[in-house]
């Protein structure tokens, strides 16, 4: 520890320590006294959320006894992610309340600036230190009790204040380069969509036009059960593609007996589409498999045409006309809606010459790639600037900044 810094406990620190209200349902108005809950708890941030407020009358505030809160102080929520995050309350220009999984620390000033907390709140030191006093298994959580024994490094005021000073300068930056990072990772995404919606909205000569029933063959996948032994072939299921891949190491084996398999067998070129959940609609194009064969909530489509080329076809399944398709009328419903009949229904514009196809494929191809190039050096400096800010937070709090 740095000569002249103190270690302390929470409440220590504190002239008021205390949870939020409880505040049921039947107690909420349409307006009046604000409500803040755990999800307006940023790490380090408020999240105002105003479409999601929620009140309490004047009325009610008396009859509960609620506890006001005020411009600076701090909150901290005592549930997740992650627990002990906090943030600083901001003039909101109207009363506030917090409900009862927060807890309201004001700090003694002439102890600890508020600001400086609110970065210790952010440090790996201070997560792992409530990490390890929280408890439960589904949803855990951190006693105020608890929270209140959290120690807390306490450099001289003058010191606290320059910490903050640096912090809030580098942090300000940080947020600007991630913003710029993030801007530039979606204009490739968007650049590369874009570019494939013109290939198949913006037609040449030569182009025709079918549905996807009369140039395939669509069946339903094998209704079983994973095996829990490694026997028999792969069983492809939703949950295993991801962005368009398969990891097939980690696909599990399906108990099959040989006819069903010979039925059921999964080939390089079938293309497959989750018909359910939350990912209606996405596709895979099989590729070089393993033997395998693919489960029931799978839709599979064989070609069985050689005018159509099984990569140009899963380009289509990629653009904004195919997904909006699904979402309108095609997939009906979330749950169910999605079918081989609506999926045989679905027009797909080709041009008629393969080789045509081919140049189209190798051209997108190498857009996907290069996309995915620079895809990966924005998210190498995302990944940065993260490691940055563990970096400055660790240097503030051991007295090295």
């Amino acid at each position: 520890m740095k000569a002249g810094w103190q270690i302390k406990t929470l409440t220590d620190t504190c002239d008021v320590f205390a949870d939020g209200d409880w505040i049921e349902s039947k107690d909420q108005s349409p307006n009046g006294i604000r409500l803040i809950q755990t999800g307006n708890v940023g790490e380090g941030v408020f999240k105002d959320r105003g479409e999601k407020a929620r009140y309490i009358s004047e009325t009610t505030f008396k009859r509960l006894r609620c506890t006001e809160i005020f411009e600076g102080d701090c909150l901290i929520s005592r549930l997740p992610d992650p627990v002990g995050r906090s943030c600083l309350l901001p003039d909101a220009g109207e009363r506030m309340i917090t409900a009862v999984d927060c807890t309201i620390v004001r700090f003694n000033t002439k102890q600890v600036i508020p600001a400086f907390f609110n970065y210790y709140s952010q440090s790996l030191g201070y997560l792992k230190a409530v990490d390890s006093e929280t408890t439960g298994t589904t949803r855990k959580r951190i006693s105020r009790s608890n929270l209140g024994q959290i120690l807390i490094p306490i450099p001289p005021l003058p010191e606290q204040q320059r910490i903050v000073r640096i912090l809030y300068e580098a942090f300000d930056a940080i947020a600007i380069a991630k913003t710029n990072a993030e801007k530039n990772l979606q204009n490739v995404r968007e650049l590369f969509e874009s570019y494939l919606d013109g290939v198949f909205s913006q037609r040449g000569e030569g182009w025709v036009e079918k549905r996807l029933g009369e140039v395939s063959k669509i069946n339903y996948g094998y209704t079983e059960s994973a095996s829990v032994e490694n026997v028999g072939p792969k069983f492809l299921r939703i949950t295993d593609i991801q962005k368009n891949r398969v990891d097939w190491q980690s696909v599990p084996y399906c108990p099959i007996a040989p006819d069903d398999y010979s039925k059921y067998k999964l080939a390089d070129g079938d293309i497959v589409f989750a018909r359910t959940g939350a990912t209606t609609g996405k596709s895979y194009l099989v590729t070089d498999p393993p033997e395998a064969v693919f489960a029931s909530y799978l839709i599979r489509v064989q070609l069985s045409t050689k005018d159509l080329l099984p990569n140009f076809v899963n380009l289509f399944f990629q653009t904004h006309s195919y997904w909006e398709s699904i979402r309108s009328g095609v997939s009906g419903s979330a749950q169910g809606g999605f079918n081989a009949t609506k999926l045989g229904e679905l027009a797909i514009p080709f041009p008629k010459s393969r080789m045509e196809q081919k140049t189209i494929i190798a051209k997108l191809d190498g857009l996907s790639a290069e996309t995915q190039h620079l895809e990966s050096i924005y998210q190498r400096k995302l990944a940065a600037l993260d490691e940055l800010k563990k970096s400055l937070l660790h240097q503030a709090f051991s007295g090295a900044l």
